[in-house]
Formats: C-alpha cells, structure tokens, sequence
C-alpha cells in the first residue's frame, strides 16, 4: 500500500518514493515479496499517484485510490486490482517498511498455510510501542488489534504490536473488508477490524512474532537514516 500523502515526511514528494539507500523505498518492499511465490502484485497508489507507476517493474500494477479513507479502504482498492483464485492468499504490506525481508514473508505463509488460517499476522515485541497497534489475545490466541487513538489505557501497556504485514485467505478477505465500519478515533476504514470480524466469524488467526528490526516503517526524515543504518549493517546499502 502506498497512496499514503505522508504528511510527517515534510516534502512534496510521494512518500513512498523518499529515497532509502538509493531507491525509492517502496523498491525495497517489492524486492521483499519478490521473494515469496506470488504470482501478481499491485501497489495501491494515490498521491503522485503517476509518479509512483513510473518507477514500479514492468510485471508490477498500480490501483489509484482517489480518496485516502483508510488502510481498510486501500486494502480493497488493491483487492479490485487483483483477480485472485479462491484457494489462493492475500499478501497485504504497507510501501513504508523498506527492511522487511522476503524470507520473513515466505514464513508467514508457511504458518498460514500449515494453520489454515483465515489471516496470519507479523507481529512484534517493542520496549516503546508508541503509536502502532495493539495486539489483543485470549488464552493465547489473537482476537483483535486496537490501534492507538482507540486504545485503552490498559491497552496501551500492551508491547505486542502490529507493523501491518499481513497474509489473508482470499476467500475471506473480501467480505470481511466490505464489513469494516468508520465508528472509530479517526472515522476511517482501519484494515485491522477485519481480524476482529473474522474471529467473531469462528475463523482462526496465526501470529508470527517477528524481528523487531523489520517492523520499522518510515514517517519522518530522520527515520531514513536510522533505516539506512540497518541496511548498511546487511550489506544492502552504500557503505
């Protein structure tokens, strides 16, 4: 997903064609789901929305969402641009997490498929959870994710969080994003209220934990560095 406008990044540029390590950052995303066996890929485009689609693969489409509702919205924007097989899975990642690795996405499909899940999630384990979604489990299992301005205080001491990466059964996906409402904080579409409306469906939800490191998205400046940091420490950046 990248319609974002990115207004914390300060600039006209698209957010997510902010050079990182010398490529536009959503470059490294793609580079990641590149990786697993994904046989069709849309990035969801809106601001510079024509910008955007001159620097994506020849093998790679573009959905224009006109109006930036929410991530539940854009998430249903990308769907109407793929034509996906019921027995087939829906990768779903926002084009701001340039350190997420391909191999980590093969293992949430791995546990997707293993489980039959109706979605599986990369989860991650943050000393300061700041301003990502919480996790919410019961006896173990996830039952929802509460993003920020909806939390509880309760809820905001949760460490487990939610870096947005998501595998999802096509089968299901569809109708549970046409089910999302807008009664919350931020009176948006939140792609996160589908997993609640896919538990309360008796469906079954995976959670993968996964490196801290890979879960840092991008929304400021100063972030670009402390992501190209990391990159240089793989061998992925200029030294």
């Amino acid at each position: 997903m990248g319609a974002g406008k990115g207004t914390r990044m300060k600039s006209n540029t698209a957010k997510v064609l902010h050079p990182v390590a010398g490529r536009p950052m959503v470059s490294w995303v793609l580079d990641a789901v590149a990786e697993t066996d994904s046989v069709e890929t849309v990035v969801v485009v809106g601001h510079h929305g024509d910008a955007v689609r001159a620097i994506l693969p020849a093998d790679v489409g573009a959905a224009f969402q006109a109006e930036q509702l929410g991530t539940g919205h854009a998430a249903l924007i990308g769907l109407d641009g793929l034509a996906p097989q019921p027995e087939d899975e829906i990768i779903v990642i926002p084009g701001d997490m340039p350190l997420v690795k391909g191999s980590t996405l093969n293992s949430l499909l791995a546990a997707h498929r293993q489980a039959g899940a109706a979605a599986t999630l990369m989860t991650v384990v943050l000393d300061e959870p700041r301003a990502y979604g919480r996790i919410i489990r019961s006896d173990g299992a996830v039952t929802a994710i509460v993003e920020v301005k909806d939390a509880t205080e309760e809820q905001l001491q949760i460490s487990e969080v939610n870096p947005s990466v998501y595998v999802f059964s096509a089968t299901l996906l569809p109708d549970a994003l046409e089910r999302i409402g807008t009664a919350n904080a931020q009176g948006e579409y939140y792609l996160t209220d589908v997993v609640g409306i896919l538990v309360a469906d008796g469906h079954r939800i995976e959670a993968v934990i996964g490196d801290p490191e890979e879960g840092l998205g991008i929304n400021s400046i100063d972030q670009i560095s402390e992501v190209e940091d990391v990159l240089r420490k793989r061998g992925q950046g200029p030294l």
